[in-house]
Parts: C-alpha cells; sequence; structure tokens
C-alpha cells in the first residue's frame, strides 16, 4: 500500500473526500515528524510508539571494495509495535 491507496482507504472508512484524508494524513505526518525532532515520543496506544534513537559511529565496510570506512553517528527513528498491532499481524 502506498501514500494514495492510504489516503484513498482513510477517506472511503471515514466518510469523507480524498482531500480531506489527505490533509489529516499530512498534518499527522507534520505532527510525527515535530515531535521526533523535538525529541519526543509519539506513542499511540494499541498501534506502536514512534521514537528517537542515537546511534553511535562505528567502522563499516564498502561492500564492492572491501576498503573500512567511517560511518558517523546520527539519530534514527524507531518504531516498536503495540499489542494490539502485533496480535492483529500474527
Amino acid at each position: 500500500m502506498n501514500k494514495s491507496d492510504l489516503i484513498s482507504k482513510m477517506a472511503g472508512d471515514a466518510s469523507v473526500t480524498k482531500a480531506q484524508a489527505q490533509a489529516a494524513l499530512n498534518s499527522f505526518i507534520a505532527a510525527t515528524t515535530s515531535a521526533l525532532k523535538k525529541g519526543d515520543k509519539l506513542i499511540l496506544v494499541g498501534f506502536g510508539t514512534f521514537s528517537v534513537a542515537k546511534r553511535a559511529a562505528r567502522t563499516g565496510r564498502n561492500p564492492r571494495t572491501g576498503k573500512e570506512i567511517k560511518i558517523a553517528a546520527k539519530k534514527v527513528v524507531k518504531f516498536k509495535a503495540g499489542a494490539d498491532l502485533s496480535g492483529k499481524v500474527k
């Protein structure tokens, strides 16, 4: 499922127009991005938790040449599925 498929599904389920569903989805994405940029967690009970974690610098290998390279430290977004979501996917 891609973004346009999700918008169509949301519009049908909520009985709203696709434009309204797209606005709602874009608002959710913007709010999530803003919260994660601040270092906050986004907890959706039953669905899951979005958070930011720090990944330490490390040494890796270029798969083409085998030469060692340094990979810089960075922040990454993590998602941990909630119990309800995990139970429904099984």
